[in-house]
């Protein structure tokens, strides 16, 4: 019997592969950077190979580390940067351009002209999103239109669009499946997540043929077996998911009203909203939580653009840490009296302001002003953003109660300032689990519910364990006092000021 589920987990800077075990626990891990490319000011790229052949590379290394083989293997679930954008030969599976990256924002003047002709409400309406660069329906026509010929192949049916997904999926099984599940696609600007179905419509609009598109399946589904050259031999692809959905189900967030929230380079935050699609009125994304059984399970998003990303430029951008760990020890040394605040907007803010034109700002800055006040403004920026996610949340969801607990995961609950901060903050208990590799637990679930290896969603939720639960500890009058110094800053930025 197969000991292990095989789960990649392709993120923005780095691609992962596990082996977990019918308990969940992880048998096996490996890991690399992804090299990330910044050929102009707002562009973000990687090239297809380097996804591949890390993922590929990561694999085999997990898959030694066990000292497994295929046979070992009961099925390869999948998790990915979302919104990531490839195009790419269906004789060679090469790509034709490097892949655009969900942080690129250089179709902004065509979202803005798109957004000027009226289609905006339409494109809610339909995909539940915002015309916006960070989807991808504005790269597929950009990489279109920027290689030559590249339209008229499409056309053709030579072509093949995916989000990272899809390319893996398509290079893992030599060529064979060209699919994607149901979350990525709901990513796209060109699915309509009421049907379930890629529409004609938003195709026109975004000037993508259907020819590309890859078919849509089940989160836990038969898309695939691996080229038996690849691992030794044959392995079913059995689980698909975007990273952050992916989260939703690894946190075994199965009941309305439950909310998780993903710390990484940035921060997502969704809360379950059951087999009803709730229409924002705050700005926040309706997606698709998962689907299972052909039935699907909807979700409110906040999309945060820099989370870890604030640490990262902590590090490489101000070089007063070596380390990202080296913040919460840095933080705890600020200086009380110093209300310095940062506006991470380095890539424009996401929700529930959607400003891709603003830039970054620090407030409060004094002569005594130092690298521990920096740090401090850096970890907070992500808890004070949250916030602004949930109260949003709460104001589009009667549903979604005030006292809502938070299940986190990601790289940056390893800190335990910015955790206990986030609870003082929201004025609401933070659960940090047991099992910290949620999103990479979530696509392992999802392949091994496919092929029996993991129980039915409601069992699965009873082995979730908390591993440490932050309750707020901040005075009602400081929490007050700190979140109207943020919205300030925020108001500032956003009038021009």
């Amino acid at each position: 019997m197969a000991a292990y589920i095989l789960a990649i987990d392709q993120g923005t800077t780095s691609s992962r592969a596990l082996l977990v075990r019918r308990d969940g626990s992880v048998a096996a891990m490996a890991q690399e950077e992804l090299p990330q490319h910044f050929p102009a000011s707002a562009h973000v790229e990687q090239e297809a190979e380097d996804i591949l052949g890390t993922v590929l590379r990561c694999c085999r290394a997990a898959l030694a580390e066990a000292g497994a083989g295929p046979a070992d293997i009961a099925a390869i679930g999948i998790t990915n940067q979302r919104e990531t954008t490839l195009v790419w030969e269906r004789a060679t599976g090469r790509a034709i351009h490097r892949a655009i990256v969900w942080q690129d924002r250089r179709t902004a003047p065509t979202c803005a002209r798109l957004e000027a002709a009226g289609h905006g409400p339409l494109v809610k309406a339909r995909t539940g999103l915002l015309i916006d660069p960070y989807f991808s329906a504005t790269k597929i026509a950009h990489i279109l239109d920027a290689v030559p010929g590249a339209r008229e192949r499409a056309e053709k049916g030579e072509l093949a669009f995916g989000t990272v997904d899809s390319f893996l999926l398509f290079r893992l099984t030599g060529g064979r499946a060209h699919a994607t599940d149901a979350t990525n696609a709901a990513r796209t600007l060109l699915f309509d997540i009421h049907k379930g179905a890629w529409d004609d419509d938003l195709l026109a609009i975004f000037g993508v043929p259907r020819a590309l598109l890859p078919q849509v399946m089940d989160c836990a589904a038969a898309f695939g077996t691996t080229d038996p050259a690849l691992f030794g031999g044959p392995i079913p692809v059995r689980g698909m998911a975007g990273d952050q959905q992916a989260a939703v189900v690894g946190q075994a967030c199965f009941s309305p009203g439950m909310v998780k929230s993903t710390y990484g380079t940035g921060c997502f935050a969704l809360l379950n909203t059951g087999a009803t699609p709730v229409v924002s009125t705050r700005r926040l994304l309706t997606t698709i939580a998962y689907q299972i059984d052909g039935r699907r399970t909807y979700a409110l998003e906040g999309s945060i653009f820099v989370a870890g990303a604030a640490v990262q430029w902590l590090r490489d951008g101000l070089g007063i840490i070596a380390r990202a760990s080296e913040s919460d020890d840095l933080a705890l040394r600020a200086d009380d009296g110093q209300d310095v605040i940062l506006v991470p907007a380095f890539v424009g803010l996401g929700a529930p302001y959607w400003r891709p034109d603003v830039r970054g700002a620090l407030f409060g800055l004094t002569r005594a002003t130092g690298p521990a006040e920096l740090a401090r403004a850096a970890l907070e920026s992500v808890c004070f953003q949250t916030v602004d996610l949930l109260d949003a949340m709460h104001a589009d969801w009667p549903g979604a109660a005030d006292d809502t607990v938070l299940r986190v995961d990601g790289g940056m609950t390893a800190s335990d300032f910015t955790m206990q901060r986030l609870a003082d903050l929201l004025g609401a208990p933070v659960d940090r689990p047991v099992q910290k590799e949620t999103t990479v637990l979530g696509a392992a679930y999802l392949a091994g519910l496919a092929c029996g290896f993991f129980p039915p969603p409601d069992v699965f939720a009873g082995q979730w364990r908390l591993e440490r639960r932050f309750t707020p500890q901040m005075a009602p009058t400081d929490r007050s006092a700190r979140l109207s110094a943020w919205r300030q800053a925020v108001g500032r930025l956003l009038d021009g000021d």
